[in-house]
């Protein structure tokens, strides 16, 4: 980690490429781009119509001539040309003609766990059309921990569950360096996914794609405990008539249909436990998780968690943004690097 940091100190800008949101920070600056990793395009010409929340507003709600494309899935960047695009007009020209004047441009960016070549020289590519000259990539997980103050350089258990849109990624970190991790294609949108299904099962009714996040709408108060509401309301339209319609949901039903995918996260957690060496196990105990990432704020998650694990769970400040923190402050030189110099005969 220790060379990593000293060439992320040389970088201006830093990426964070979310299947949800992008956010960009430039070195001095701070955070200066935080939207949807949404566009929309004219299918006619070409053209870019809109990016960031003005695309997601047109999410189902556009002519037949126009598209809106997502052009990462996630954490990998699956459309290199619309991403730039994207990321241009996020950006701005100001901003753009800031960064052009720097010499030998270097950006950062997050990758998710275990990312493939593919995918990493895929936002690789993405940067490198912007402009820069060389790409640092950073794991997701690494940038996270320090995004939300955990001392992952120090010699004792840190665990950390970044819960994204499209995946959910767990670690037990120490020494600056992952000691063992998982990624579980298992996000937020899956769980929104299993609401869906359920209410088109169980009531035929269809609800519009931005009723479902954050799923405030099925779940409130404890969320995905037995203390919050018995019922709520859910407006959508009838499968059959195509009306709009109102019917009253049980939510004990609900939390039920999201336990499939809730079950795959924990397995998946299970097993980064068990695979660690006691030692660390016990610092966990008491450190507990910590849980960072948009899908963090379900309601009731991190309840769920201490149920499951008998382990503190904790959400850490602002979770959707300590992916980018922490990019932020290894560019800007807050985070010391490690050194392990070897001892004298």
């Amino acid at each position: 980690m220790a060379t990593s940091l000293e060439q992320l100190r040389r970088c201006h800008f830093a990426v964070d490429l979310g299947a949800a949101r992008t956010r960009v920070y430039v070195k001095g600056v701070g955070i200066v781009v935080d939207q949807p990793s949404v566009a929309a395009v004219n299918t006619r010409n070409g053209a870019l119509i809109a990016v960031g929340e003005l695309a997601e507003r047109m999410t189902g709600r556009t002519p037949g001539h126009i598209r809106v494309v997502r052009p990462v899935s996630g954490g990998t960047v699956v459309d290199i040309e619309m991403a730039q695009r994207m990321l241009r007009h996020l950006l701005g020209e100001e901003m753009r003609r800031t960064l052009r004047r720097k010499p030998r441009l270097r950006a950062a960016a997050c990758t998710p766990h275990d990312a493939d070549p593919l995918a990493q020289r895929a936002t690789v590519e993405t940067l490198l059309g912007l402009g820069a000259r060389r790409v640092e990539l950073v794991d997701t997980l690494i940038a996270a921990a320090v995004g939300c103050g955990l001392p992952v350089e120090r010699a004792e258990a840190t665990m950390i569950m970044v819960c994204g849109a499209a995946a959910t990624q767990v670690a037990v970190l120490s020494l600056g360096s992952i000691v063992n991790a998982e990624r579980i294609p298992v996000g937020g949108e899956a769980i929104d996914h299993a609401i869906v299904q359920h209410l088109r099962q169980a009531h035929s009714l269809v609800l519009p794609s931005q009723s479902v996040r954050p799923l405030q709408l099925a779940l409130s108060d404890d969320g995905l405990t037995p203390n919050g509401p018995a019922s709520t309301e859910i407006h959508g339209r009838d499968v059959a008539t195509g009306l709009a319609r109102s019917v009253r949901v049980d939510t004990a039903a609900v939390r039920k249909a999201v336990q499939a995918p809730l079950t795959a996260v924990l397995d998946g957690l299970y097993r980064v436990l068990r695979e660690c060496p006691p030692d660390l196990v016990a610092d966990l105990a008491d450190r507990g998780i910590m849980m960072v990432g948009g899908s963090a704020l379900l309601p009731g998650l991190d309840q769920m968690l201490r149920e499951a694990t008998g382990m503190p769970a904790h959400i850490a400040e602002q979770p959707e943004l300590c992916a980018v923190q922490g990019l932020g402050a290894m560019l800007e030189g807050r985070i010391e690097p490690l050194i392990l110099d070897p001892l004298g005969a």
